[in-house]
């Protein structure tokens, strides 16, 4: 049985993130969608609330499971009896910090692989960071995040 573990902040979701947990489902037996908490990076969205939102979505797709996680994916990764990271990649840019990870996840953990997918087109620009730019400006971020992050995103602002 092929495990994935799509790692990320998540914060917020974006329809990039969606599309790539929808493709994964197609691919693994199962995807354990792991929201990671990255206090380093400060982000907008409590642990909680971003692990709601993605299972929310997540719903309607059997073989997806959603959880927190805080701490070294390759420890996720054995208790989740895992042998696959996903990871998403959008440009070339982020493909020498991907690649680089990989490599430090393939010295910690030998026996997981990483796979990287790429989003469809019309979601290769979405960063959960332009959304939160987009979002503290007042701006329309309707078309980047499924209806309930827009929702729950303009309620944490609003606060």
């Amino acid at each position: 049985m092929n495990k994935v573990i799509y790692p990320g902040t998540f914060d917020p979701i974006t329809n990039g993130h969606i599309d790539l947990i929808e493709r994964a489902s197609r691919l693994f037996d199962e995807v354990v969608v792991a929201v990671a908490a990255s206090p380093k990076k400060k982000p907008m969205l409590e642990l909680k609330t971003r692990v709601d939102l993605t299972r929310v979505i997540t719903e309607s797709l059997g073989n997806v499971k959603v959880i927190g996680f805080d701490g070294l994916l390759t420890d996720l990764l054995k208790h989740q009896d895992a042998n696959i990271i996903l990871r998403g990649l959008r440009a070339v840019s982020d493909f020498e910090y991907e690649f680089q990870m990989a490599n430090m996840n393939r010295v910690l953990a030998p026996e997981v692989e990483s796979m990287f997918l790429t989003p469809a087109e019309k979601h290769s620009f979405i960063s959960s960071t332009l959304v939160r730019e987009v979002a503290l400006l007042n701006g329309d971020i309707s078309k980047f995040v499924h209806p309930i992050v827009a929702q729950a995103m303009q309620q944490h602002l609003g606060s």
